[in-house]
Order: C-alpha cells, then sequence, then structure tokens
C-alpha cells in the first residue's frame, strides 16, 4: 500500500545473468533486498543491500535507472550509495532496476538487473488527464486538468501538492470548474531573494480504488507569469509621450522586461517596443493623432525560464481624434466623443420638433376656416323657408302690445344671405 492508500503491486526479478555469465569472467551477484517506501506524496524512497559473497577487497559501486513504457528515463551513474529518490507518476507501469560492480576489478563483470515494478490500481482512463499549472506572479499556482474519459461525472478529483521545504504534504482548498475544466489555486511564494526554486510535486486522485491517481511534478520557474502592470499613466511634453506603469512588488529587481504596444487607429501599424524599465518616451508624435498604448511583463531569461506573458494592460489614450458620426446613431450623437455634449439637447431635440410641428398644423387649420368659410347645405335652407312660410301668421300673441311674433321673428333668422322681414300682425281688436 502506498503513501495515503495508493495501492501499488510490486514485483522483482533478475535479469540478465545468462548475459554476463555468456560474456567470460566472473559476474558479480546482484544486490538483494530491493524495496520503495513513500517520502512524501509522489516521491519514493528505494533502497537495497550489497550483493552476497562479496570478498572484503571488491570495492562495490551501484548504478541505477527508471523505465516507464520500456524507455529509460533516468539513469544514475556508478555511485557507493544504496538508496535513491526518485519521482513517480502513479498513472503507468514504473520500473526500477539496480545492479552492482566491482570497481577497478577486471576479474569479475557487472552483476545483472535486479528490478522491481510497481503496477497501480484503478481503471484505466479514469486518472485525470492535461494536467497544466502556472504560478501566478511568484504568489499562486493555478492546475487545471480534464476528468478521465472513463471516469465517472460524480468523480470527485482532489489535488495535494509538497515541495521540498514544506513540512507536510498539503491539499488545495480553492477548487472550481471552467468550461468543463477542474482546477485548484493555491498559495506558493518564497522570499524576494531567492533565485533557486524547489520542484513541486502534485498528486490528483479521487478517494474510491476504480480512479486511477495520477502524479505530476512542475518546476515552477518554468511556469511563472507576471501580474498584468497597472497604473498605465500618459503625459504628453512637447512633441514626446511619456508612458508609465507601476512595477510588480513580488518579482526581484531587474527580472521582468516588458513590451510597449500603441498604434494610431490603424492597429496593422501598431509597433512594439521592449524596455526593461517601467516607463519609456514615444519622441517626434503627431500632435493631430491621437496615440493608444497597452503593455505587458514577461520575466527575464536570466532570471527564470517561463516564456509566458502577462495578460494586456488597460489602454489607455492620449491625444485628439478623428469623429465621424452615423445618422443610424444619431440617438447616441457620437456618445464616444471626447468633447462633451449636453445630453439634455439630444432629447429636448427631437420633442421640440414634433412639438412645433403639432402645433402649426392647429394653426393652418384655423387659419383655413377663417379664409374659407363652410359652406351651407342648400337643402336645409329651403326645407325650413318653406315650411315657416305655411304657418297660420295669426297665431301670434294677440295680447302683446307690439303685436310682435317673437318666435316667428327667431325662426326667420336662419343665416346672413337669407333676407328676412319681420311680420307685423293686425291688431285683433278694431274699433267698431
Amino acid at each position: 500500500m502506498g503513501l495515503a492508500g495508493v495501492p501499488l503491486l510490486l514485483t522483482v526479478c533478475w535479469l540478465g545473468t545468462a548475459g554476463a555469465a555468456a560474456a567470460g569472467g566472473k559476474v558479480l551477484s546482484p544486490p538483494s533486498n530491493l524495496s520503495y517506501s513513500f517520502v512524501q506524496i509522489c516521491t519514493l524512497n528505494w533502497t537495497w543491500n550489497p550483493p552476497e559473497n562479496v570478498g572484503s577487497s571488491c570495492d562495490l559501486e551501484y548504478s541505477s535507472e527508471v523505465v516507464i513504457g520500456e524507455v529509460p528515463q533516468d539513469t544514475r551513474a556508478w555511485s557507493k550509495s544504496r538508496s535513491r529518490v526518485t519521482e513517480t507518476c502513479l498513472s503507468e507501469e514504473l520500473r526500477f532496476r539496480v545492479r552492482s560492480e566491482c570497481k577497478h576489478d577486471n576479474t569479475t563483470q557487472p552483476s545483472s538487473w535486479l528490478e522491481t515494478s510497481l503496477l497501480p490500481k484503478g481503471v484505466p482512463g479514469t486518472a485525470a488527464a492535461n494536467l497544466s499549472c502556472v504560478w501566478h506572479n511568484l504568489e499562486s499556482m493555478v492546475c487545471t486538468w480534464c476528468a478521465g474519459e472513463n471516469a465517472s461525472r460524480d468523480t470527485n478529483y482532489t489535488l495535494s501538492y509538497w515541495f521540498d521545504g514544506l513540512n507536510g504534504s498539503k491539499e488545495c482548498r480553492n477548487y472550481f470548474m471552467h468550461q468543463g475544466l477542474y482546477g485548484c489555486t493555491f498559495n506558493l511564494s518564497f522570499p524576494n531573494i531567492t533565485r533557486s526554486y524547489p520542484v513541486v510535486r502534485i498528486l490528483i486522485r479521487d478517494h474510491s480504488e476504480e480512479i486511477r491517481p495520477v502524479c505530476a511534478s512542475k518546476n515552477p520557474t518554468t511556469i511563472v507569469k507576471p501580474a498584468t502592470p497597472g497604473q498605465l499613466t500618459l503625459s504628453n511634453v512637447k512633441d514626446e509621450i511619456h508612458v508609465e506603469w507601476s512595477e510588480s512588488e513580488t518579482f526581484p529587481e531587474n527580472c521582468l522586461v516588458y513590451e510597449v504596444q500603441y498604434h494610431t487607429g490603424d492597429l496593422t501599424t501598431a509597433q512594439i517596443i521592449q524596455v526593461e524599465s517601467s516607463y519609456m518616451s514615444v519622441p517626434s508624435v503627431d500632435p493631430k493623432s491621437k496615440y493608444t498604448f497597452k503593455v505587458r511583463a514577461s520575466p527575464k531569461p536570466e532570471c527564470y525560464s517561463s516564456h509566458l506573458y502577462s495578460d494586456w494592460s488597460e489602454e489607455k489614450s492620449i491625444g485628439e481624434k478623428q469623429h465621424s458620426c452615423n445618422l443610424l446613431h444619431l440617438v447616441y450623437f457620437c456618445e464616444k466623443m471626447d468633447s462633451t455634449f449636453p445630453l439634455a439637447l439630444l432629447i429636448t431635440l427631437p420633442l421640440t420638433v414634433a412639438v412645433s410641428t403639432i402645433i402649426l398644423l392647429v394653426y393652418l387649420k384655423r387659419l383655413q376656416i377663417l379664409i374659407l368659410p363652410p359652406i351651407p347645405d342648400p337643402r336645409e335652407i329651403l326645407k325650413r323657408m318653406f315650411g315657416e312660410q305655411n304657418e297660420d301668421p295669426q297665431s301670434c300673441a294677440k295680447d302683446d302690445s307690439l303685436n310682435t311674433c317673437d318666435r316667428f321673428i327667431k325662426e326667420e333668422e336662419i343665416h346672413s344671405l337669407i333676407v328676412t322681414e319681420t311680420p307685423v300682425c293686425a291688431n285683433a281688436d278694431k274699433e267698431t
């Protein structure tokens, strides 16, 4: 049983005895009692004993190597040490082998290999795949991976890490998922004066024995990504533009190089300038043009082996800008123009035009009525005129001292175009 419950199968065998004997000379016996133990996650300590029946005159030395997929991965030259620390991947078969030799003795041949195989448990295809890690600004490491093709949906991957100088392995706590990728972030920082960094060993597994674990070793100096430069400021001095930005406080001094990109509106003509300080100047600028700048950082090769760039900073612009407005965007009225324009005018202008148009139409309607009054219907006039002539004039009130028929007179005043006469009724009482 491996570290933290990671199961491994171990088999021991001897290789190459017959070949060594055929070569002639006395063949030395191989080492004995080859075994291993986990020092930390993904780290094995191999130990063995000297071969049996070796005389005191034999100056024993040992050679060892790790074999993965029939290809030797890590071979150690002859050494007197009877132990060795190696890494392990856990997701595939790992073979470790060692042999012995009597140095300065021409009468013996090197021994055959003593080999041990470690076979991981778990269903093939369930181990985390495509592990990738980035050391952000020398402060935190972010690792992402994909689920194994044969892993179930409820697989709960966990990440543990360890490096030389850490008392014990630690489990990552800040897990996340993004676009189908699993990920976790953990703090990783060292003193600024440090220029050499230990290898970080990472173990990803699930507590279920059906999920195959996987180990990986990351050299942090090869995966450094600086923070995005901040506080980008531009200033125009005479015919020059001065550009400044803030430096990262986590990097050692003189360990970053910067790329400054600027253009005057056409991205195809953008220029990139590399500088080692946090400021620069662009001479002989056109005062009638607008200049746009952005900055990014990368580690210096003298300090780190990483080829990762930071993200680009926010773009900043300086200088005049030529504006062009589209009629379809009248509502916005070139809202991106540098000069300020009253927003109230954009709202009141169309409203004022609409109200003025309505008032003008109402005024023209009233003017039309005054100039061209409506013509009355002749049928209504004739009907009322002939219908009133048939009425009896004697129906007027006889008690009126003026003998006028007020009602009859009012009905006769139909329109100014008809001439009416006021009928006068004879006195009803004549002197006899």
